[in-house]
């Protein structure tokens, strides 16, 4: 059974940061490209970031370019989201997510963690 199960969120000031992870199991993690979705109240599923299995090419929305960092840990089936620089349009449920469909919302992911950025 895949499993996701997304961890590190939390209630921090505008220009804090905060570290989040997936763990991952139940399948070949580092054979598929991972992904970290986001849900603010009220809205759709917004794509963040991007990171291939080798963990070698990464990719970035242009609303966190320059302010989050992906990475992976092939060995220990985990993935990481380092976010820097938050703003408060970066409040949201995070979403550990493996792209095995082609809408993000049928995708497989995670129960979230929850982001808040509030002074």
């Amino acid at each position: 059974e895949v499993q996701l199960v997304e961890s590190g969120g939390g209630s921090v000031q505008p220009g804090g940061s905060l570290n989040l992870s997936c763990a991952a199991s139940g399948f070949n993690f580092g054979l598929h490209t991972m992904m970290w979705v986001r849900q603010a109240p009220g809205k759709g599923f917004e794509w963040v970031s991007r990171i291939d299995g080798p963990g070698d090419r990464t990719y970035y929305a242009d609303s966190v370019k320059g302010r989050f960092t992906i990475s992976r840990d092939n060995i220990k089936n985990n993935m990481y989201l380092q976010l820097n620089s938050l703003k408060p349009e970066d409040t949201a449920m995070y979403y550990c997510t493996r792209p095995d469909a082609s809408d993000i919302a049928r995708m497989t992911r995670g129960q979230g963690t929850q982001v808040t950025v509030s002074s």
